[in-house]
Order: structure tokens, then C-alpha cells, then sequence
């Protein structure tokens, strides 16, 4: 079973690329973050005629939205508000084999990583404290990924020392991404496969003309399972080429396949 994770920065608008890339690399489940539409406008058709039959959202008009898209049935939808204010930021299910996978949208928690002057950083670090809280009392074999805006490790961008101040690389951030991690040890399956400092970053800001010339990423997008479930992986792969794709989003979808 191969599973996908890409934030695609709004689903209508790059849905040319969305199904290039499911003809291409033909995965079974496709997990979406920032689809940034509404339920009822959600591009569905376009999905089941390429044979993903089987589509769960929890959308919000314009911003945030996830998406679950699969060729295989799911079960049990869930919807955990860790953001505590009903954005639309994650959404679970149970695949046939009774394995839990978890998409998620972690906020990208604004541009100054002090929470007194940033309330956005502040609600950042407590969506993830409440994923930790969550995370420590859960007892079934599980996937999280999605896009979790945190690089934790210093291989994980461009620059350790340019990005310690930056928000998704702060040493704050980092903590409270290893306390989720360590909270079920969760592992790692981009670090499993390329162990650091592998190369291995999935985003890159619109703001370079030419991201290829300065090749300033990050690694903020990622699949990790709990230990049972990390047994089965088998390989991990970054679609990198697609941020040169017409209309790209920043992030690249991230695809772990599992012998399962």
C-alpha cells in the first residue's frame, strides 16, 4: 500500500497536477493539506474518475481544509480540533487492516516565534502540545503525517544557523516536536530511510523566482508510525521534481509504501 501526504495549497486551483501526479505514481491513498474549500465544492468527481471512490474532507472556505482520498475503503472519520477554534486541521480514519492514519495540518504559526507578541506561534506550539497529550494515550497502530510546518533537525534545511530564528526551525519548535515524538516513540520514516543530514526537504517559498538557484528548503512535511506500523514500511520517497510542475504548490507530496 503506498500512502501519499502533500499540502497543495488549494485543491481546485492545482487540480491538473494533483491528478498528474495520481496517473504517474498511482498511490492508494492520497492525503491533502490547505485544500482551502468547502465540503460542498469539493472536486470529488474528479478523484473517483481517476478510481479514488473513496474521498473524506473536512474543508473550510479559503483557508486551511484536509482531505483524505483513497482507493481502498475507510472507515470511522474522526476530526480532533487541535487548534481549539474549529479550523479545519486534521481528519482520521481506519484502513481495512485496522491501522489508524492521521492527517494533519500543523499551523505555520506566523512570522515571530514569541508567543507575547505572536499569538500565532502561541497557538502553534499548543496544537502540537495537544497532539502530544493525544498522542500518549493512543494504544493502535498508526500513521500520522501531513504537514507538521516544523524542521527539526538541523540537516532538515537549508541553513541550521541562518534558520534558528526563523519560525519551523526555532529551538522551541523543535522541542515540542521531539516531545510529540517521543510521547508514543513515533518513528520517523523520512529518517528511517535517508537517515540525516540526507537530503530530504519538501518545501520551498514562492517568495525565490527560482528556488532551483538558491535551493533554500526545509523539511516540513512528514510521515511518521508508530512502531508496529514502521515494520512494514518498505520505502519512503520526496517527489521533489513536482515544485518545477506547472502551477506547483510549495510542498511536494512525500510517499511511503507499506507491506500491507
Amino acid at each position: 500500500m503506498k500512502i501519499v501526504s502533500w499540502n497543495i495549497n488549494s485543491v481546485r486551483f492545482r487540480l491538473d497536477i494533483v491528478e498528474q501526479f495520481l496517473r504517474e505514481a498511482a498511490p492508494d491513498i492520497l492525503c491533502l493539506q490547505e485544500t482551502k474549500v468547502i465540503d460542498a465544492d469539493f472536486p470529488a468527481a474528479s478523484f473517483r474518475a481517476l478510481g479514488y471512490d473513496h474521498v473524506l474532507i473536512h474543508g473550510q472556505r479559503m483557508h486551511h481544509g484536509v482531505a483524505i482520498i483513497s482507493r481502498v475503503p475507510l472507515a470511522e472519520d474522526d476530526r480532533f480540533d487541535w487548534q481549539a477554534n474549529r479550523e479545519a486541521r486534521h481528519i482520521g480514519v481506519r484502513l481495512p487492516n485496522g491501522v489508524r492514519l492521521e492527517n494533519v495540518y500543523v499551523p505555520a504559526g506566523g512570522d515571530v516565534p514569541d508567543r507575547e507578541v505572536n499569538p500565532k506561534f502561541g497557538q502553534k506550539l499548543d496544537f502540537v502540545q495537544r497532539m502530544t497529550e493525544w498522542s500518549a494515550s493512543l494504544n493502535c497502530p498508526t500513521i500520522l503525517t501531513g504537514d507538521f510546518n516544523i524542521a527539526p533537525l538541523p540537516s532538515d534545511v537549508w541553513s541550521h544557523k541562518a534558520l534558528l530564528k526563523v519560525v519551523s526551525h526555532t529551538p522551541v519548535e523543535v522541542e515540542a516536536l521531539d516531545r510529540l515524538q517521543q510521547s508514543n516513540s513515533w518513528v520517523d520514516l523520512g529518517r528511517h530511510f535517508y537517515p540525516a543530514p540526507a537530503r530530504l526537504h519538501t518545501w520551498w517559498s514562492y517568495r525565490s523566482p527560482d528556488w532551483t538557484k538558491n535551493d533554500r528548503g526545509r523539511r516540513l512535511d512528514h510521515m511518521w508510525a508508530t512502531s508496529d506500523v514502521a515494520q512494514a514500511a518498505r520505502s519512503h520517497q520526496v517527489f521533489e521534481a513536482c515544485r518545477s510542475w506547472l502551477k506547483p504548490s510549495d510542498h511536494v507530496p512525500i510517499m511511503t509504501e507499506f507491506d500491507f
